[in-house]
């Protein structure tokens, strides 16, 4: 087996069924969820959109919160200024189109604070479409594993790894590789004793030498 076939093995063993972590019941739950969640782990911005989505439960709802009432809701996750903007525009935009997260790249990339790693998660879990999104975790994985280079940006990392990977894989390999890196090759102290991908890690490579 290639490099590639070894990391998809690993990756089915440990996670077989693997999820999107952030709570959403509705496609623009899922949207504004991603887009808080920058630089935020999951499980704080769960804590923030929970009884958030319960008490305004509907985009209108949600529209009629005022930039400084939004702040409040999410004061506890980072940025939380800019990010309360890029929340209300992107209610605005929604309403605009019609109420629903549509599954275009371009429209959504033109709102305020959707980038490329937010549409990647969202038209993967809401559509289907096979994306790989380069958050964290998946960029740092992807340099220890040797599958990017160190110099390598988002965009290549991403480039990079629907190279190395069959597209039917690409959405379920990006939960699979947030997974791991979120609870296995953590940024600090990483599990390498317990890992049996540690033989091709140029992270474990360092430490043994």
């Amino acid at each position: 087996m290639n490099k590639s076939e070894i990391i998809m093995d690993e990756l089915n063993r440990l996670f077989e069924n693997p999820k999107c972590e952030l709570n959403y019941k509705k496609d623009y739950e899922l949207l504004l969820a991603v887009m808080l969640s920058a630089q935020t782990t999951d499980k704080r911005v769960n804590m923030v959109t929970g009884p958030l989505f319960e008490e305004y439960d509907t985009l209108e709802k949600l529209n009629s919160l005022t930039l400084k009432e939004i702040e409040e809701h999410i004061k506890t996750i980072g940025m939380y200024r800019s990010k309360a903007r890029h929340f209300k525009s992107i209610v605005e935009d929604l309403i605009a189109i019609g109420g629903f997260v549509p599954n275009d790249r371009e429209l959504l990339m033109k709102m305020s604070g959707v980038g490329r790693k937010t549409i990647n998660v969202v038209l993967s879990n809401l559509y289907n479409e096979p994306c790989i999104a380069v958050d964290t975790h998946v960029f740092r994985v992807s340099k220890r594993l040797g599958l990017a280079s160190e110099k390598d940006d988002v965009l290549k990392v991403e480039e990079k790894l629907m190279k190395k990977f069959p597209k039917d894989s690409w959405s379920r390999l990006h939960h699979q590789m947030v997974l791991f890196g979120r609870y296995n090759c953590t940024a600090k102290n990483p599990a390498c004793s317990n890992c049996n991908l540690k033989t091709i890690c140029k992270e474990y490579e360092k430490e043994i030498n």
